[in-house]
């Protein structure tokens, strides 16, 4: 069978869960063919990637949302048929979008996005929607912003798409468009495996935004919902790692029989008889934040909640390790404001290999601001870690259990909330049996149902089932 793994701003280009657990399911399926599909910013990206590709990768594909218009003098004049027409009013009024025709207005009349963009048809749908909802702003403002919007999706649209039996979107947005797409033009089968809910996470990112104000916020966050709908319908089937996530799935309109529960899985194997604390860390308590240092995961928080928690418990040391290139400014923002706190006893290492320094650890923290299944939590627990962490995603479900009676495996705290964050530092400082207790609980909590041989299996009879449906040979995985 061969699988086309769609995947949006991160493998192999960064490292980070999502990219890791793709790495992990290519690896773990040798005798599949894997083709990748990335969709990246721009072409200065193109093939720098952080991963070396598994040897059953055999193409990469990438979809540049910010790019130049290749096809200029292709088109007919910048006009559209009577047909074409109605299928861009109905994506851009958002009404019963007709994704068929759009397929192929893209894929297969040779257009120009310029001449299209700056068309008198695409103005004159705008025009009917800025009338309908937006006429208190200025027009030329507003046509402007729309072009901007479905610049990247038209990009999409007009993408040159591999052929494979299986299309795994890693995500909905524009993943799902490129999975919906190839589905309707070969007839392949597609899943989608998201790791947050992509919606949400767009509209937090949004709202959050200052390149984009006022309205035009809810413009772009409809946009995203608009993909989202498409390939939830589209998909025959749709993964989430966790039952509230699954429940939000089906709150932004999944239908519910496509649905499915699958936790995410580590090696629990890899992180036993690693280094211990060295001698020189003597009468230290390590706390471990493994993460990419970016906005998301809210570094500067944990920075300010270290200094209030150094300055009572004077034993604390915070190692930030992971690569500090994803957003080089902020990076550079959390070192400058260890400086300006004047705080000892803080040290990015920069990418690690986790089994060199997660031993020396007495509990890890995540203070990010949105997550999905943290790995990291899940790694901590497998080397007998206890967490502190914010009430993001599944992070309550992975602390206080969803299913066993273990106990917790560390404290939850609310996010941005610096007090709670510095406290939970303090209480594990301080009290050695409880920081131990939890990391059993959470050892037993990531034995019991997160391994990386549960997702293994899970995920291989998902490969069968859809192999069998297509009617292709499985060999089975040694």
């Amino acid at each position: 069978m061969r699988v086309c793994m769609v995947v949006e701003g991160c493998y192999p280009y960064m490292a980070g869960g999502v990219s890791s657990w793709i790495h992990g399911m290519i690896r773990s399926f040798p005798k599949l063919e894997f083709v990748l599909l990335t969709i990246i910013s721009n072409r200065s990206l193109s093939g720098k990637f952080t991963y070396e590709l598994p040897e059953n990768v055999t193409e990469v594909h990438e979809l540049y949302l910010e790019d130049v218009d290749w096809n200029r003098k292709g088109f007919r004049g910048g006009r559209l048929k009577k047909e074409e027409y109605q299928a861009m009013r109905s994506l851009i009024l958002g009404r019963h979008v007709e994704w068929e025709r759009l397929y192929r207005l893209f894929q297969e009349t040779g257009i120009s996005l310029d001449k299209l963009l700056m068309g008198e048809d695409f103005m004159n749908i705008v025009r009917e929607y800025y009338d309908l909802k937006y006429s208190q702003l200025v027009f030329s403002d507003f046509l402007w912003t729309m072009r901007s919007v479905y610049l990247p999706l038209f990009f999409a649209l007009k993408m040159k798409l591999p052929k494979a039996d299986l299309y795994h979107c890693v995500a909905t947005g524009y993943a799902g468009v490129l999975g919906s797409m190839a589905k309707s033009l070969y007839g392949c089968r597609m899943m989608i495996s998201e790791h947050g809910i992509y919606t949400r996470e767009r509209e937090e990112e949004i709202l959050r935004a200052e390149w984009v104000k006022g309205v035009y916020k809810n413009i772009w966050i409809d946009q995203f919902r608009k993909m989202s709908r498409l390939a939830y319908d589209s998909a025959d089937l749709v993964t989430s790692l966790y039952e509230h996530a699954r429940e939000l799935q089906i709150e932004l309109g999944c239908p519910q029989q496509k649905t499915m529960v699958t936790p995410n899985g580590v090696s629990v194997d890899h992180l036993q008889d690693i280094p211990g604390k060295p001698e020189e860390d003597a009468g230290k308590i390590n706390i471990g934040a493994i993460l990419r240092v970016t906005p998301i995961k809210d570094v500067k928080t944990m920075i300010q909640a270290f200094s209030f928690a150094k300055e009572r418990e004077p034993r604390l040391k915070l190692w930030i390790m992971g690569p500090c290139d994803e957003d080089e400014g902020y990076a550079q923002e959390c070192m400058e404001q260890v400086e300006a706190l004047k705080l000892t006893d803080v040290e990015f290492t920069g990418r690690i290999n986790i089994r060199d320094y997660l031993g020396r650890m007495d509990l890890t923290i995540l203070t990010s601001i949105s997550e999905g299944q943290p790995l990291t939590i899940l790694e901590s627990y497998a080397a007998h870690k206890p967490v502190i962490a914010t009430d993001v995603g599944n992070c309550q479900g992975l602390i206080f259990g969803e299913q066993d009676d273990f106990g917790p495996a560390g404290i939850l705290t609310h996010i941005m909330n610096v007090e709670e964050i510095a406290q939970a530092m303090i209480d594990m400082a301080r009290n050695e049996p409880m920081r131990l207790q939890m990391g059993e609980s959470g050892y037993r909590r990531v034995m019991s149902g997160y391994r990386i041989e549960h997702m293994r299996a899970t995920y291989r009879k998902i490969y069968h089932d859809f192999s069998d449906s297509c009617g292709l040979p499985w060999e089975e995985e040694t």
